[in-house]
């Protein structure tokens, strides 16, 4: 029974980490890209629950900021489609 605790916890800080993760990741590319999301974060949902569903919350933005990340996204639809041919 401790074991399969002790699974279900390891399991769970995983599924964070991974969320964490993704949530640095997301964070430095759009800095990148001079685009900066306040809002985004890790749900804090997550590090309640005991079988936690991580999620990225991309959060609130200002319209311009908003504006920026779409700029950011078509130039990279962009590329791609001309990187295929």
């Amino acid at each position: 029974m401790a074991k399969d605790r002790d699974q279900q916890r390891i399991a769970a800080a995983e599924k964070i980490r991974a969320a964490e993760e993704a949530f640095d990741t997301l964070g430095e590319a759009l800095a990148r890209a001079g685009v900066r999301l306040p809002s985004l974060g890790v749900d804090p949902c997550a590090y309640a629950a005991t079988d936690p569903i991580p999620l990225v919350e991309l959060g609130r933005c200002m319209p311009d900021v908003a504006l920026a990340l779409a700029a950011v996204i078509d130039r990279g639809v962009e590329h791609r489609r001309a990187c295929q041919g």
